[in-house]
Parts: C-alpha cells; sequence; structure tokens
C-alpha cells in the first residue's frame, strides 16, 4: 500500500494531478477498453490451418465472432509459430459469465471453422472442445 500511495504522490508531484476516480467505473486510466469488468477471458490454441491462411483472414474471422487474437507473446510481442493467443473482444458493458462465455463459444467456432483444418488434424478428435 505504501508504494501505491508513493506512486500517486510522484504523479501528482510532477504532474499536478491525481489518478482519475470515477464513482462508477472506478479508477480511469489509459486504456478505455478496460472499464468496466475490463475482463480479458483468453486462451492458448494451435491454428496451423490458420497460420497458412495469413493473420489477416484469422482477425477477420474473429472480427465477426467477438474474438481478438494476439501472439503468444502479448498484445504487442509477436506471433510465435501457429500457437495463438484468442480473447474476447469486447470488455465493457458485458459480464464476466457473457465475456467468458463468448470466449469460449468463438474459440469453438474458430478449431471448428475448415479454415482450421490441416494434415496434423486429419483422423484426430477435437480435443480442444471446451
Amino acid at each position: 500500500v505504501e508504494g501505491i500511495k508513493a506512486v500517486g504522490d510522484s504523479v501528482k508531484e510532477e504532474s499536478g494531478k491525481d489518478f482519475m476516480l470515477d464513482e462508477k467505473y472506478g479508477y480511469v486510466h489509459s486504456c478505455p477498453s478496460n472499464l468496466g469488468t475490463g475482463m480479458r477471458a483468453s486462451v492458448h490454441i494451435d491454428l496451423p490451418g490458420w497460420t497458412e491462411h495469413g493473420v489477416d483472414k484469422l482477425r477477420a474471422r474473429c472480427e465477426e465472432l467477438a474474438l481478438q487474437p494476439r501472439g503468444t507473446r502479448g498484445e504487442s510481442g509477436g506471433q510465435t509459430g501457429c500457437t495463438y493467443d484468442i480473447s474476447n473482444k469486447h470488455r465493457l458493458g458485458y459480464s464476466e459469465v457473457q465475456l467468458v462465455q463468448t470466449m469460449i463459444d468463438g474459440v469453438n467456432k474458430l478449431y471448428e471453422d475448415p479454415a482450421s483444418w490441416n494434415p496434423w488434424r486429419i483422423g484426430r478428435t477435437n480435443w480442444m472442445h471446451l
């Protein structure tokens, strides 16, 4: 708690301003998409078929499913291999249950899409059904 207060005091000393506090939403910080629950539910999943089709096509499909694809190195860290971090796109205006369910339903649809198919999956069961 003392460390948090020290950071707040330092910010106020340098900028002359306090952290913004809203009665309904709590502390407002640099990313408005994190207002409300700010919950980001995600799963790491191998999608080699989507890797072959290209990240732009994966992003477009995720948009349709209210999902957000990221690389496994974080928001701006890039993607490695065929493993993606897939999360709910929306953060504001939905309950935690809705956000998690959107991620689960979307990931299942994404995995079952024909674009996800590749030789590695032929003859295998759908082990990723959440």
